[in-house]
């Protein structure tokens, strides 16, 4: 860990973000400190998420991935409006752009988003919940327990 690393984050969504130089980076977590435990339990919470998340991509409908990947975007942007494409949920969920179209009008014709010109509004919460699979309450868990946050 001494040469450059060129790194690139893409942004799921709209929201803030704070960046630092390599090398203070590194020094910080060569301190051991708080930032490194942080650093160290996230990495736990996110390697179980992928894990989860791939026998959900694998077993469960495209609803019930869809409903998952909208309840854990609508913790982590703390408010019910985000803007979203088609193509890129189906990117996220492994599945075309067709296919989520077509989910996403079935959540939408159930009352519980709204999704119009790549802006969705989460409109019943606990109705996402109940079209979610199992997967989604895993991984909520496990970053809350891990990481000792609930989003």
């Amino acid at each position: 860990m001494g040469g450059s690393l060129a790194v690139r984050a893409n942004s799921q969504v709209a929201g803030h973000a704070a960046r630092m130089a390599g090398a203070a980076f590194l020094c910080e977590l060569r301190r051991n400190g708080p930032l490194s435990t942080l650093v160290g339990r996230y990495l736990q919470a996110l390697f179980a998420q992928i894990s989860q998340s791939a026998g959900c991509n694998r077993l469960h409908t495209t609803e019930q991935r869809l409903s998952r990947w909208l309840l854990m975007s609508h913790d982590r942007v703390g408010t019910d409006e985000f803007l979203i494409t088609h193509e890129f949920l189906g990117q996220m969920l492994g599945s075309q752009r067709a296919t989520v179209t077509l989910s996403a009008g079935l959540l939408q014709a159930a009352g519980l988003i709204r999704y119009h010109r790549g802006r969705v509004t989460v409109l019943e919460r606990a109705g996402l919940e109940a079209t979610s699979c199992e997967c989604y309450e895993v991984i909520r868990a496990e970053l809350e327990a891990v990481v000792g946050l609930t989003a």
